[in-house]
């Protein structure tokens, strides 16, 4: 029926492309497009600094495709959608599933009023190759291990991740309002105008997240298995925060890269959507792991509450050059490369014995790719409490890290640039390079670049004396 009036509730889904909601509504009614930034039901899972930054700009973006007729407001869904329904007498809501728990909940009471009220909802899936309820093993119990998921659960006993959409063939039924379209009332960007920096390392929005893939297709998919662990290399897709705000289609990545040539490139790229997958799964089965450890035994594990050495990670100042250039990365540009995000992951729980928490606070407000389900998973994973998790024994060394992945030093120095001069031989500890060599690189530890905060072999010996002691209580 073709004159009834859809409200399109954009989410994470700022695409035209492979959009199912946004295909549907325009397929069957008069659409009435909007975004909602919900201030409620969040709560601790706000967003944080970086990613409203990211949002604000993919909004522009998509509202700039929709020819202005995207209409935001914030507050509670809940209320702003019955009030839209009211005033416009809209018959039906669309929208793409969201998976985080309290978005779930969010969307269960959302649906339910809707039906109390004889309002048509219709939802879909855009952002999740296979939906969670979908993968389990043959006992009907989820995974909790990647490989058997992604190779058994999705590939083998999953459904073929769908063809992905076009655009909506026509835009012309859509409804044409003169108000709310002023992004500033989302109050998105910061008061004190630290963004432009940030802002200037990427080209956000449905085109350019487009644009980006075709380039990765074209150039660092060839490399890709071995070139992502080096982060000086263009090997890897960046692609991480066009996805988790649904500017490009996993569907369509998936689709593309499955139709290339088959080799160890192309696959290993897949089973990284796979561990995006993964980790959404986890939330969905497991959603306490934003907050507890997925192993109880990490309970009892005797983190330290030291805020001169959080400061110092946070800063990139800890003495340790791949960590501390990671962490300016961060600071800089909302993104650290995924080998480097292990490293300082490791460093803060393994040598400096900071809880998970801590650092997944840390990314959660300073990364523009945020998101809940890869934060808390990837945490979890580095501190080794979690599910497929790294030994905890597996302690990443950032002198070893940096000589093996960053040889020439070319990312190191890029983000710490007053070791610039000083030899490859000396980059990773510059505190063993002698006085003259110190000198005429001009530098002075302690006052140009810091010592280190903890000796490596010595914090690695208390981090696994703690795990032992741990073993020890848990099997009493």
């Amino acid at each position: 029926m073709k004159n009834k009036l859809v409200i399109h509730w954009f989410r994470q889904d700022l695409r035209l492309h492979d959009n199912p909601a946004l295909y549907s509504a325009f397929e069957e009614g008069c659409v009435l497009p909007v975004f909602i930034f919900d201030t409620h039901n969040s709560r601790q899972y706000q967003i944080g600094s970086a990613s409203k930054l990211w949002l604000y700009h993919s909004l522009i973006s998509l509202q700039k495709s929709l020819d202005g007729n995207l209409y935001l407001f914030q507050g509670d869904p809940n209320d702003i959608l019955f009030n839209l329904i009211i005033k416009y007498k809209a018959q039906a809501i669309y929208w793409n599933r969201c998976y985080e728990p309290w978005q779930i909940k969010r969307d269960k009471a959302i649906e339910q009023k809707c039906k109390d009220k004889n309002i048509l909802v219709k939802t879909f899936n855009a952002s999740l190759l296979w939906e969670p309820w979908n993968i389990l093993k043959r006992d009907g119990t989820p995974y909790k291990v990647f490989t058997p998921f992604y190779q058994k659960g999705c590939l083998m006993s999953g459904d073929i991740p769908r063809a992905p959409l076009p655009k909506p063939k026509s835009t012309n039924n859509i409804i044409s309002l003169q108000e709310n379209k002023d992004i500033k009332i989302l109050n998105l960007l910061p008061k004190y105008k630290w963004d432009k920096k940030l802002e200037n390392c990427w080209n956000i929005g449905e085109e350019s997240s487009l644009s980006k893939f075709n380039m990765f297709v074209e150039n660092g998919l060839k490399d890709y298995k071995d070139g992502r662990n080096y982060p000086s290399k263009n090997s890897v897709s960046l692609l991480s925060p066009h996805l988790h705000w649904g500017e490009i289609s996993p569907f369509y990545i998936w689709q593309k890269v499955s139709n290339l040539d088959a080799n160890h490139n192309t696959s290993h790229f897949l089973s990284e959507l796979g561990w995006r997958e993964f980790s959404y799964y986890l939330l969905y089965y497991l959603p306490f792991i934003t907050e507890k450890n997925l192993q109880e035994k990490f309970d009892l594990f005797p983190w330290q509450e030291n805020k001169k050495y959080l400061l110092a990670w946070q800063k990139g100042l800890t003495g340790y050059p791949i960590v501390d250039a990671g962490m300016r990365q961060l600071w800089a540009e909302g993104y650290i490369h995924n080998r480097v995000r292990m490293i300082v992951g490791s460093f803060l729980v393994k040598n400096l014995l900071i809880h998970w928490h801590y650092g997944a606070k840390w990314f959660w407000d300073c990364l523009v790719d945020a998101d809940l389900a890869s934060n808390s998973a990837s945490w979890q994973w580095i501190a080794g409490c979690g599910a497929d998790a790294a030994p905890y024994f597996r302690i990443f060394n950032p002198i070893t890290q940096g000589v093996k992945f960053d040889a020439q030093g070319l990312y190191t120095k890029k983000y710490i640039p007053e070791l610039e001069k000083l030899p490859d031989k000396y980059l990773f500890s510059p505190w063993q390079a002698p006085e003259n060599i110190l000198k005429d690189a001009g530098v002075t530890l302690g006052t140009h670049y810091p010592y280190p905060i903890v000796d490596l072999q010595e914090s690695r010996n208390l981090a696994l004396t703690a795990y032992d002691n741990i073993k020890l209580k848990r099997n009493k």
